[in-house]
């Protein structure tokens, strides 16, 4: 193989990786060796030979970027960061999946060095990546968009290794759809075609082409077979990468046929070699066909870590070549090149958010609008779009051109029928909200990017997954949600969300905003783009009315996600707790109480998160603990809010699906109304009373 410069060397570094991965495994009693020995030749040769990589500075603005998304198979990664230099030895992989080790069970963005995301659900990292590709792509648009193909500093790939689970999964199919359809030449995925799964043989639940099928996507497709003694054909694999990495006019698809757990003699080509330890007479048997003393564990030759970590010298050296290359943009392009230096540093201009009149009606989906608006205008690295719902999420940059390749036809009366372009702004999921998400989550692992993506909040079900992930991995993913209650009316329970705001407040890490009215709706968003962690806004359908901040508290208070919006003389009788739409119905029930003799204090929650965030001081400021009279209010599930309202309290809204009609009269019929409120505050305040 002198056209890959191949050596001996190479060759015990691929079978020093199949070992160590066998060792990793046995010594923790649990884990997937077989697809990290069979895939130890591809994985070597992608991280020698084809990614532009720094080990030395796993950050490089420049690099390629590799998903793993067969994260199951984490000690493929592992093995390639120690070999490389990334800082992994081998005492990390002695403590695979072992408690404070770097090398746990599945890769963690944030947790070792060179996990570009968290991977392991099966088809996230895939889909991930296609977000990664639309990132590189925006951002070459934005910095240096007149450059030729190939000599701009912004130019990277993105190599995915996937497995039959990831192609069996959902949620590849919607992203690699996308992929085609975007014509993501940016972007190669690499299949391990083993046919084996926890099951045994695939072919009981996986019989399709898939080849066939990323052909009818729009991919590029190649194949490699086998070689002939049962490894993977290293000659072949290294034509396809580089014919893959040349191509233009669309993403690329390898499949890599491979026997999984090769070469162990017994349980190679089974489910055994999947998801379980070897055992050590297998093991021993791997060794000796490799040609290990079969009396040691975590064997590597000084001669084959040393030459493995030669690509240092060659991320160096091209890291090196890139700096002169970006300097040269830097002289040529001084605007741009502040807005990088701007962007990098994490500050925000100066943004002039839009204003609402107070006593006029906004849907907050309305006032998010507007707000985006704003946004975009100071913020040109936010981009974002609908999983097919822009005309209803109101999620369009207005003005800005379609985020499509310029071969896509749009019909001429279609509202988005204006200029579109590569580089543009606005985002076109289609109905694939899984993959918006893990998309969304691609786009802001770049660390440049500012990404959006909407659908009606019902169908974060259908998201949730992705929407895990970026929560796990705490990066700047912004969900905006929609038609948030009963409150959306006529399209009836299949649409109504009852249950789901309080299911996503469940997820750690996951900020929850539902403003209760356009100017909080700004000042959340703001507050949204400044944390820069993952955020959902929930949003109504419906108008409500802007409340007059020189009557009531300002909206700033927002950012410490609860706050006193509106107060009464001395100590309260009662709390009244809520979010979203139903702070004006504790704002009417708060007047018909103090027409009774009732003193009540209203307190917005737009975010319980941020709320939790704030001493306890202020916490105890806002909600007295003396006061143990209390209400919550919100068009949802009510279980969860009698971790505030505590013993005495009483909760207002919905624990049964909704039905369709007008949303004020389902309101109505489900007793989520002003008088509801002042009744439950009453009785509520009698129970304290009779403890």
């Amino acid at each position: 193989m002198s056209d890959l410069e191949w050596t001996e060397l190479d060759d015990r570094a691929v079978a020093t990786a199949r070992v160590l991965a066998a060792d990793a495994v046995h010594k923790t009693g649990n884990g997937h060796p077989g697809t990290a020995m069979s895939l130890a030749p591809a994985a070597y040769l992608l991280f020698q030979k084809f990614l532009k990589h720094d080990p030395a500075d796993a950050k490089w603005l420049g690099r390629d970027r590799f998903v793993l998304s067969a994260g199951h198979s984490s000690l493929t990664l592992y093995i390639q960061l120690f070999l490389s230099g990334y800082g992994l030895e081998v005492s990390d992989l002695e403590g695979f999946r072992t408690w404070g080790s770097l090398t746990p069970g599945h890769p963690e963005y944030g947790h070792t060095v060179g996990v570009e995301t968290t991977t392991g659900p099966l088809g996230q990292g895939l889909s991930t990546a296609v977000g990664m590709a639309m990132g590189q792509r925006y951002e070459r648009g934005l910095f240096d968009p007149d450059a030729p193909a190939g000599t701009s500093p912004f130019d990277h790939h993105i190599w995915v290794i996937a497995g039959d689970g990831c192609m069996e999964e959902g949620i590849t199919s919607e992203a690699s759809s996308l992929a085609g359809t975007q014509q993501l030449d940016n972007l190669t995925v690499i299949w391990d075609d083993n046919h084996i799964s926890i099951e045994d043989d695939t072919a009981i639940a996986f019989s399709e082409n898939t080849v066939e099928r990323y052909k009818s996507y729009g991919w590029k497709t190649y194949e490699v077979p086998l070689g002939e003694d049962g490894s993977i054909d290293l000659k072949a694999l290294n034509d396809v990468m580089t014919e893959a990495r040349a191509h233009k006019g669309s993403p690329t698809f390898i499949r890599l046929r491979s026997i999984i757990g090769w070469p162990a003699p017994n349980k190679k080509n089974t489910y055994k070699a999947h998801g379980a330890d070897l055992g050590e007479d297998e093991i021993r048997d791997v060794k000796e066909i490799l040609g290990f003393d079969p009396g040691k564990s975590f064997e590597v030759d000084d001669k084959v870590l040393a030459h493995a970590r030669k690509v240092k010298d060659r991320g160096e050296a091209a890291k090196a070549e890139w700096e002169k290359q970006f300097e040269a943009w830097q002289q040529a392009n001084p605007d741009r090149a502040a807005l990088l230096d701007r962007i990098l540093s994490g500050q925000l201009p100066d943004i002039d958010l839009p204003t609402f009149e107070a006593g006029t009606s906004i849907a907050t989906r309305k006032a998010s609008s507007t707000v985006i608006q704003a946004l975009a205008a100071a913020l040109p690295e936010m981009l974002g779009g609908s999983a097919d719902l822009a005309e209803s999420n109101l999620t369009t940059i207005e003005g800005a051109p379609s985020f499509l390749p310029e071969s896509i036809f749009v019909k001429k009366d279609s509202p988005f029928a204006g200029p579109h372009s590569p580089y543009g702004r606005v985002l076109h999921f289609g109905v694939r909200e899984h993959a918006m998400g893990a998309a969304i989550n691609g786009l802001a692992l770049s660390g440049l990017l500012k990404p959006f993506g909407g659908t009606f909040l019902v169908f974060s079900d259908y998201m949730r997954g992705a929407v895990r992930v970026g929560a796990l991995m705490n990066v700047r993913s912004v969900y905006v949600w929609t038609h948030d209650s009963v409150g959306l009316g006529e399209d009836g329970p299949t649409h109504q969300p009852i249950e789901t705001v309080w299911a996503l407040r469940l997820i750690p890490q996951l900020n929850m905003v539902r403003p209760a009215d356009a100017t909080e709706t700004a000042t959340a968003w703001l507050e949204i783009v400044k944390r820069g962690t993952p955020s959902g806004l929930v949003l109504s359908r419906q108008g409500i009315p802007v409340l007059d901040r020189e009557k009531y508290a300002s909206a700033d208070n927002v950012a410490k996600g609860a706050y006193v919006l509106n107060d009464c003389d001395g100590t309260p009788d009662v709390l009244l707790l809520a979010t979203g739409s139903e702070v004006q119905l504790a704002l009417e029930a708060q007047a018909t109480l103090a027409g009774d003799g009732v003193k009540a204090r209203v307190i917005s929650m737009p975010c319980l998160e941020w709320f939790a965030e704030q001493p306890q001081s202020y916490q105890d400021e806002v909600l007295p603990p003396a006061v143990t009279a209390r209400v919550s209010i919100e068009a949802g599930v009510t279980i969860p809010w009698w971790k505030y309202v505590g013993s005495y309290g009483r909760t207002i809204g919905i624990d049964h699906f909704g039905a369709s009609a007008d949303g004020a009269l389902l309101f109505e019929k489900f007793g989520i109304t002003a008088d509801a409120v002042v009744t439950a505050a009453k009785e509520s305040i009698a129970s304290a009373a009779a403890s």
